[in-house]
């Protein structure tokens, strides 16, 4: 009976190896930490989640809080306006002002100046105009004696040219390259020339009552290739007006005066063109506005007719602006177009302003103390007076905030209830 239970004893310690103990101990071991590891993995998955859901909520509890705002400031009228900050401007009471690039133009008999946004010369120049008037784009200003002979064009860094005519001037237009287009004239005539900013002339065209009518506007491009000239002729006793294009790059350099575009418009007066862009120029008249697309060709692309008068007309690089009086109730329709000739806006309102202007998504109407402000929603954004009478005004940085001219200067004013 021993040597069985020895037998038996050795059987037993021959099946049970020690590595095999330590083997499976060390993967028990393993599977446990296998096990917390996954823990640990969806404890910080969970987390993440977490994390990101608070970010989220943050985030559009901010996004609404700033909605709200935006609400708030913009879907109300303001009718106060308290000025914040004057500055005193030397001879304001008998000058002009024109917006223009970063601050404002201040012109009179005696001079032009240009101001920064707080009251501060940048430049000033002096001269002797009877009759000046001011014509400004993005970059570049002229200025020029009405029915006198002189012309002064204008850069951010002051006087970049000046140009003396032989007939009196009665429109001028400038290129922001500084290249200047004027209809002159005297008694018996009109003529059209495009001067350099030395006075140089680059081109002249005469017109004629029985050739292609009288020049009323005309509008350079902004490279001052293309010209813009709208006539106005009678012909059997039909007023007719005729919108031509002079190219004087190569696209016109084989053409009869440069002219690369024709069209006349029946019944109607021609009297304001502008560009909105390089490729985009508009021809308005008392009836109807033509939208005209290209380059160094431009052609008809919208005629839109209007079935009421036309009292204003302004623009900006991406909306044309119209009044239009208001035929069977009282007041006027203030009207917005977009380049391919689409309403953006139609809104009516009351009240008469003989200055209408577009600042950016803002149509501002002013005369006198009387104001008024639009937006391109169609919201009212302002209706009430200004302290003093408005020479000029404009947005600028900030909440409700504008720069308004007038005989004290220039005032720094917000809009309030």
């Amino acid at each position: 009976m021993m040597h069985r239970k020895n037998k038996n004893l050795h059987v037993v310690d021959s099946q049970v190896d020690p590595t095999d103990l330590i083997v499976e101990q060390i993967l028990d071991e393993l599977k446990n930490e296998d096990g917390i590891q996954t823990d640990v993995e969806e404890e910080i998955r969970q987390h993440k989640k977490k994390t990101r859901r608070k970010i989220l909520l943050c985030i559009l509890a901010v996004a609404a809080v700033a909605i709200a705002i935006f609400l708030f400031i913009n879907l109300q009228t303001y009718t106060e306006a308290r000025i914040s900050d004057t500055y005193t401007i030397k001879g304001a009471a008998n000058s002009s002002y024109v917006q223009y690039a970063k601050g404002v133009l201040k012109y009179s008999r005696d001079g032009i100046v240009y101001l920064n946004k707080k009251g501060e010369e940048q430049w000033n120049q002096s001269y002797q105009i009877k009759n000046p008037f001011v014509v400004v784009g993005e970059k570049t200003a002229a200025v020029a004696d009405k029915g006198g002979n002189d012309i002064m064009v204008f850069g951010e860094d002051g006087l970049k040219g000046e140009i003396h005519t032989t007939l009196p001037i009665e429109k001028i237009h400038v290129s922001e390259q500084g290249i200047v287009g004027a209809i002159l004239k005297d008694d018996t005539s009109a003529k059209i020339l495009c001067y350099d900013t030395a006075g140089n002339v680059l081109v002249e065209h005469k017109a004629s009552l029985s050739g292609t009518g009288y020049p009323l506007d005309l509008s350079m491009s902004e490279n001052g290739e293309v010209m813009q000239v709208l006539y106005l002729c009678t012909q059997q006793g039909k007023i007719t007006s005729k919108v031509i294009y002079y190219n004087f790059g190569e696209a016109g350099a084989d053409k009869t005066d440069h002219q690369v575009t024709y069209k006349e418009y029946e019944d109607t007066i021609m009297a304001s063109g502008f560009y909105m862009d390089s490729s985009t120029s508009v021809a308005v008249g008392d009836n109807r506005m033509v939208i005209y697309q290209g380059t160094d060709i431009p052609e008809e692309k919208t005629e839109i007719t209007m079935d009421k008068e036309i009292k204003s007309v302004f623009h900006n690089e991406r909306y044309i602006g119209l009044v239009l009086k208001n035929e069977g109730k009282e007041g006027y329709e203030l009207r917005l177009y977009n380049k391919n000739g689409k309403v953006a806006l139609s809104k009516d309102f009351t009240g008469d302003y003989n200055n209408v202007k577009i600042c950016g998504d803002q149509v501002i109407m002013y005369d006198g103390k009387k104001c008024s402000i639009f937006l391109r929603s169609g919201i009212q954004k302002y209706d009430g007076e200004m302290d003093n009478n408005i020479l000029e005004i404009f947005p600028i940085e900030g909440v409700n905030k504008y720069i308004v001219m007038s005989a004290s200067g220039m005032e720094n004013v917000r809009l309030v209830k």
